[in-house]
């Protein structure tokens, strides 16, 4: 049985951030990583058009994906105008027939953004359904059923209400700390953007700090943090911590 990873956040850069460090230990446990946006960042800039912007945003996750072996796919929403409705469905649908996930990540119901809030709803619902063979005319990939589902921790591990999120499962990422950092550079076009938008300049610096706030927790050095969907008919055993935790003994 193949294992594929699927990611389906909102914007470029969201996975460098939220879970990069995950997926390059999911690529040395044998993995195929596919990244997928909603958007391809068309207002992550003060400074050029949409289309503009748009190019250079996908061309920087292509990189970023590509330096992992991972394949990159864009959905072609808009930023600020991800929402639930039927032809967003459709489209990540569309992507779940065509990738066959046996494991996503996603956002939480709990982020600051609604893009990502909205990201999350269509991820969930199209996890759940994606198999069902009625749902499209795209062939099923062999052996498809409901994948693992985790949301990744929102931006600075609070909630929208300023409350700290616990997460049900910590990775340790210290050993590819460096590799996840590399992936996230290939954003060269989002400093600008956080340094003129949000009075950031320390793209990389917030990425660590929360890093080290979830390592803390488990007593490492950098850890990403993810909370386990365990609805109805979803898996309940914790594969993400399990695969990784057999990796990591299979290494010593």
């Amino acid at each position: 049985m193949r294992h594929i990873a699927l990611t389906l956040l909102a914007h470029p850069d969201d996975a460098e951030i939220l879970c990069g460090g995950t997926l390059i230990r999911l690529v040395a446990a044998g993995y195929d990583i596919h990244i997928a946006t909603m958007t391809p960042g068309d207002c992550g800039t003060m400074k050029t058009d949409a289309w503009d912007i748009s190019s250079i945003r996908t061309k920087e996750a292509r990189k970023a994906a590509a330096t992992i072996g991972a394949t990159y796919h864009c959905l072609d929403e808009r930023d600020g105008y991800v929402v639930y409705d039927k032809p967003s469905l459709h489209k990540v649908i569309e992507l779940f027939r065509r990738v066959g996930p046996t494991l996503v990540f996603t956002h939480t119901p709990l982020d600051y953004m609604m893009d990502h809030v909205q990201a999350g709803f269509l991820a969930r619902a199209a996890s759940f359904i994606f198999g069902a063979p009625n749902i499209s005319v795209t062939p099923l990939p062999p052996e498809a059923k409901i994948p693992h589902l985790y949301y990744c921790d929102p931006i600075e591990g609070i909630d929208p209400l300023g409350n700290r999120v616990a997460a049900t499962t910590h990775i340790d990422v210290t050993q590819v700390m460096d590799k996840k950092l590399a992936m996230l550079s290939c954003h060269e076009s989002q400093r600008a953007w956080l340094r003129d938008h949000h009075g950031m300049d320390e793209y990389l610096e917030s990425t660590k700090r929360a890093a080290v706030a979830r390592g803390k927790e488990i007593n490492v050095q950098y850890a990403e943090g993810f909370t386990q969907h365990r609805g109805h008919a979803y898996p309940a055993n914790d594969i993400l911590q399990e695969t990784l935790e057999i990796v990591k003994s299979s290494s010593r």
